[in-house]
Parts: structure tokens; C-alpha cells; sequence
């Protein structure tokens, strides 16, 4: 029997791009030769909670253009890229039945979903060496955990403490080399969205969002949004806006699923600052980078409480189930016509405001007094840049059992007359 070849794999999950890939660098300091992969898992498209699928088409349109742009960027530095549809494990196994798979790089991961598929690829490749990267984060653990013994529940004070002498690690060089090894001579799927279970369908005119997925899309939003038009130096200013596409950054969608990392964008903010001098928004956005951080590092804290109906607060939270209600709260017919016109903007394009997410999800648990999980679940399976450890985060914190105890009650007709006093925004999702 012919003795295997002995190969890397290179898994892209959460960390789909080529600039400063902790994994890619690595990966291309090794001896072997190796594989990049990327699986589009069938389980996960077939998956439901709470009645709501976990990745409708808007997420799914977005990853399909991401997974293609790092198939090209890969490909100017000649790098083999395998595109699978199926069961991730199943995947692996065909691949150690034909190639001795020596080592493992990806990005490291902690929820249960993660967890319990790197456990199942685990138990088909057993011997396989496992190198895993923390290039998820802003601010690296190594640094978090010498400056703090654990995760403190408010955010202010975990950004003071992280703040004081602030260490960025410098982004790794991962998009120059050129591969010379061996090319793994293995045959991609083709992928689309009838094979995910969508329909193709058109772009929504009105979108907020009219962003395609992967690396190049975000480096272009990052240039535009910074040196060509210099919005960053108002963004404090803009950054609770509704309507149109420059009001934020956009930047979430793009590090949700990894095609640009925190710390490329925390180091062109800071070129930008020295070009175009610092203000409150240049620090505002960097201010912003950190919330994120501070919802991953209560995540790797508490692990699955972020999931449970008490959170990491163990709080009693007395909840109704009433279908009817969680539905027209999906459909945008509620009685508040600004969380009508956020809802409707969200099952249109698959995008909504950070302030309108605030106020439809308070609405949800407080006035509406419905399970926030099942919120949740619904914001996952529509949101472009779905993120577990901020959504959680997020419903957790507005639903009171979360990293803040205080009772946080949005008053949407408040709210709808400071953000949307002329009703610009509502007449733009509701039609009369």
C-alpha cells in the first residue's frame, strides 16, 4: 500500500481574507505542503432554532461573495483552495483517507457550535496537530489576561483597565508571499444559492447596505470611508443615523465573517490620525473595536450562559409566548411605527441601524415581554453581519440579564423623535 502524502490544512471558518491572516502566515512557514478549505456545511444551512432558520439569504448571498473573493485573492499567491459543500467532518475524512493530514491552522473558537465541530473533525483526524489563532480579537488575550484576573461585567471598566497601556499587536504580513509547494490536486463544489436553499433574488434600492462580501469589498469601504471622503473624522457625530450608506462605517458585516480584522482597521486609524490629525470619532470608532472585544471575552468567560434564558446575570426573566406577537414583530406591524420601519428595513435587506437594533430588541423584550432568545435567533438567521458574540451579547444586555443590571428601556416614540424627527426614515419603510 503506497505510503501517504503528508499535507497542512489551511480551514478558513470566521477569518475568510488574506491581510494580516495569523493562520496563512503560519501555515506558509511550514515545510509541507498544504490545503486551504472552506465548507459550506450542510447541517448548518439546514438548521433551525426557535422556528427560524440560522442563515437566510442575505447572510448567505454575502458569505458566498466572500468565499469567492478569498478564492481569487488566494489565487495570486497561488495558493490551492478546496470549496466542499457537506458535512464539514465528512470532508475531512475524505481528505485524511487520501492524504495524511499532519497539522490544522485555523482561527481559534469557543461557543458550542464551533466547539462541537472541531470535536467532530477531531475524532476523524485524531493524530492531526491542531494550531489555532486568537487574529479574531482587537486586543490579544495575552495582554487582556495580564492585565485582568477575569472579564468584568460592565464595559467601562474593562476599557479603562485595557486602555491604560493599550498593546496592539502589528498585523501579520500574510498576503505577500507566493506558494511554492505542491498543488493538492482536489476538485471544489459549485456552490450557489439554490444549493444553499434561496432563491437568487435583487438587492432592496433603499438598502443602507449596498455592499458586496469579501476582502476587496471591505478594503474598499475601509478607503472610502476614511481617506476619500474623511467621514471617519465625523463619525461620533453621524454614527446613530438611520438611512444611507455613510452615516457608519458598515465595517461589521466584513468582520463578522473575518474578510477584514479589527486590527487593520485599528491601524489604519491610526495613518489616518497622523495624516488627518485624531479627534472623539477617530477614538470613537478604536472606542467601538473594544465593545466588540468586550462581548468575545464575556463570551470566552461564560461560555454557554450567553445562550440561556437567565444569561450570564442569572437574573429571573419572566417571558410570554405569543406567537402572534413575535410575528407581526417580524413583519414590522407592531404599534410603533419606528420599530415597524427598523423590522421592515431588516426583512428587506437584511441590515438595520445599531440604534434601531437597540430599540426593536428592547421593544421585543420589554414591551412586548417575548423570550429574547427567540429574537436572537431571529436577528442571526437575517443579519448581514451576524456575529454570535455581539448579538448574544447585545439581547442579553437589553433584555436585563446581561453585562448590565440596569433595566434598559428604550421609548421608541423618544427615540423616533431625536433620530427621526422629519420621518424620513419611517416614510422610507412604510407605506401609507
Amino acid at each position: 500500500m503506497p505510503k501517504k502524502q503528508k499535507i497542512n490544512i489551511l480551514w478558513f471558518t470566521k477569518d475568510l481574507r488574506t491581510r494580516d491572516s495569523e493562520s496563512l502566515y503560519k501555515v506558509m512557514q511550514e515545510d509541507l505542503p498544504f490545503l486551504a478549505l472552506y465548507v459550506f456545511d450542510s447541517d448548518f444551512f439546514a438548521q433551525k432554532q426557535f422556528g427560524c432558520r440560522k442563515i437566510m439569504q442575505f447572510r448567505a448571498k454575502f458569505l458566498l461573495e466572500t468565499v469567492e473573493n478569498v478564492k481569487q485573492n488566494l489565487a495570486r499567491q497561488r495558493i490551492p483552495f478546496l470549496v466542499k459543500y457537506g458535512k464539514t467532518a465528512d470532508i475531512f475524512k475524505d481528505i485524511s483517507e487520501e492524504f495524511e493530514v499532519v497539522k490544522i491552522f485555523c482561527q481559534e473558537e469557543w461557543t458550542k457550535e464551533e466547539v462541537g465541530l472541531q470535536a467532530k473533525i477531531e475524532k476523524v483526524v485524531p493524530y492531526a496537530v491542531w494550531e489555532k489563532s486568537y487574529s479574531q480579537f482587537l486586543v490579544h488575550p495575552l495582554f487582556v489576561f495580564k492585565v485582568l484576573d477575569k472579564i468584568p461585567l460592565l464595559f467601562t471598566t474593562f476599557r479603562q483597565k485595557i486602555e491604560k497601556n493599550l498593546l496592539i499587536r502589528p498585523e501579520f504580513e500574510s498576503e505577500k508571499d507566493l506558494y511554492k509547494g505542491v498543488h493538492i490536486p482536489l476538485k471544489s463544489d459549485e456552490i450557489s444559492l439554490k444549493l444553499l436553499g434561496f432563491e437568487n433574488f435583487e438587492i432592496d434600492e433603499r438598502t443602507a447596505f449596498p455592499f458586496s462580501g469579501g476582502e476587496n469589498a471591505a478594503l474598499k469601504r475601509l478607503h472610502h470611508y476614511f481617506s476619500e471622503t474623511r467621514n471617519l473624522s465625523r463619525y461620533k457625530d453621524t454614527r446613530n443615523g438611520l438611512s444611507g450608506a455613510d452615516y457608519s462605517s458598515k465595517f461589521s458585516a466584513w468582520l463578522s465573517d473575518g474578510s477584514l480584522s479589527a486590527v487593520t482597521v485599528y491601524s489604519e486609524i491610526k495613518k489616518y490620525e497622523e495624516e488627518f490629525g485624531a479627534n472623539d470619532s477617530t477614538y470613537w470608532l478604536v472606542f467601538e473595536l473594544l465593545w466588540r472585544d468586550f462581548f468575545r471575552y464575556t463570551s470566552l468567560q461564560y461560555n454557554d450562559l450567553i445562550f440561556r434564558k437567565n444569561g450570564i446575570s442569572g437574573q429571573k426573566y419572566a417571558v410570554e409566548n405569543n406567537r402572534e406577537l413575535i410575528q407581526k414583530w417580524k413583519d414590522g406591524e407592531t404599534e410603533s411605527d419606528f420599530v415597524n420601519a427598523n423590522m421592515l428595513e431588516l426583512k428587506s435587506t437584511g441590515w438595520m441601524s445599531n440604534r434601531g437594533r437597540q430599540n426593536a430588541a428592547s421593544y421585543f423584550c420589554k414591551t412586548l415581554k417575548q423570550d429574547w432568545r427567540k429574537g436572537a435567533a431571529y436577528f442571526e438567521g437575517m443579519l448581514i453581519d451576524y456575529d454570535v458574540h455581539s448579538n448574544y451579547g447585545n439581547w442579553m444586555y437589553l433584555a436585563g440579564v446581561g453585562n448590565d443590571n440596569r433595566d434598559r428601556n428604550f421609548n421608541p416614540e423618544k427615540q423616533a423623535e431625536i433620530y427621526d424627527s422629519g420621518q424620513e426614515y419611517r416614510k422610507l419603510w412604510i407605506k401609507k
